[in-house]
């Protein structure tokens, strides 16, 4: 089936695709869990544009096709709420367990579960504190320990 005109996509500008956004969203320390999701946040550099959504699922999760399952509901789910997320904002989910939610039940669970961590994410303290560390170019760098991806 072909998109038309007036569907909403996922486009590029939505997406958190860059190591060192997933790192600065990191560095922020703001997350909520309700779940198998944990949502991270983070004041976005540039404050008027809508919020932006980056998916890690690991391979504990399970085979790439439960991983890619998890990344497309959370995808579509976030496009469905993202108008009525808080814009400037970046947010980072990392799946923590189990398979994805099957069916029109589970799509809204999951819209409802990104929603309402949104919001929790948001009213933390120190939230909007971490708006000038977040928004600075050298802002404050990630944590030590683990490197974020092993290379090869």
């Amino acid at each position: 089936m072909a998109a038309s005109a007036g569907d909403a996509g996922f486009p590029r500008s939505a997406r958190i695709v860059a190591p060192a956004d997933f790192a600065r969203v990191f560095a922020v320390r703001r997350s909520a869990a309700a779940g198998p999701l944990v949502l991270y946040g983070s004041p976005s550099p540039f404050p008027a544009t809508p919020a932006r959504l980056g998916v890690s699922v690991s391979r504990r999760i399970g085979n790439a096709v439960v991983r890619n399952r998890w990344k497309r509901r959370l995808r579509e789910a976030f496009r469905q709420v993202r108008p009525l997320l808080p814009a400037g904002n970046d947010f980072v989910v990392v799946v923590r367990s189990g398979g994805a939610p099957a069916g029109l039940a589970g799509a809204e669970r999951v819209q409802a579960m990104l929603r309402d961590l949104a919001a929790r994410v948001v009213a933390r303290p120190g939230y909007a504190a971490a708006a000038p560390a977040a928004a600075e170019p050298g802002g404050t760098p990630p944590p030590a320990g683990r490197p974020l991806h092993r290379r090869r």
